[in-house]
């Protein structure tokens, strides 16, 4: 009973928490467009090797990772600028010209399950999501991290995960398909403008956090 309940509440957890996680779903709706849905398969699978390792260790490291001031510092500030630096991406490979290669056309060379696990790895937001996460979910008694239950609730989240970034591609892919504004602006526009908003509410978190409280 105790494993199905850990899988449910790590389902539950992260296919929800991945539809705001940002970039890696753009990017993904980008490789499904481009290349397909295998690729896309890939570039998932990539995405949550990474993953397993990052809520495994943020499960058995939880209160210490809260601890350390400075390295939690460093992540809220870091995420700013890298969210920056993704839309700008975006924005500058949809104003190349026709003879110059776009973002993933230039990389189509590498393997997407590669892209994945790349791109999963320098997701540092993804450090205090889980972190925060694990610690309410232990606190609270939702789970049970006992011997090999814990490994049920990783079981639960890696399925959320992948379910919730293939949905929301899915989705994204299909408004795209039947909306013909939203497919002629949704790279130079939509998407960088989505990761401005990001870094504009990350902003926001980083003064209630940091700041505020001096006021």
């Amino acid at each position: 009973m105790k494993a199905l309940k850990n899988i449910f509440v790590g389902f539950l957890v992260s296919f929800i928490g991945s539809i705001p996680l940002g970039y890696l779903n753009v990017i993904g709706f980008e490789i499904y467009s481009k290349f397909g849905m295998n690729s896309l398969i890939f570039f998932l699978f990539g995405v949550i090797c990474v993953e397993m390792f990052v809520i495994y260790f943020t499960l058995i490291f939880a209160k210490q990772l809260v601890n350390n001031k400075k390295l939690m510092k460093f992540i809220d500030f870091f995420a700013v600028f890298f969210l920056l630096i993704i839309g700008y991406s975006f924005y500058a490979s949809a104003n190349q010209t026709t003879e110059q290669q776009g973002v993933f056309e230039k990389y189509a060379m590498y393997s997407p399950f590669l892209i994945g696990v790349f791109l999963s790895g320098i997701n540092f937001l993804q450090v205090p999501f889980w972190t925060g996460w694990n610690l309410y979910l232990i606190n609270g008694n939702y789970i049970s991290i006992a011997n090999k239950l814990k490994l049920y609730y990783i079981a639960g989240t890696l399925i959320g995960t992948f379910a919730g970034m293939l949905t929301l591609v899915l989705l994204l892919n299909t408004l795209s398909q039947n909306t013909t504004s939203f497919s002629k602006y949704v790279i130079p526009v939509v998407i960088p403008l989505f990761f401005v908003v990001l870094a504009f509410v990350q902003m926001i978190k980083v003064y209630k956090k940091y700041y505020r409280k001096r006021i």
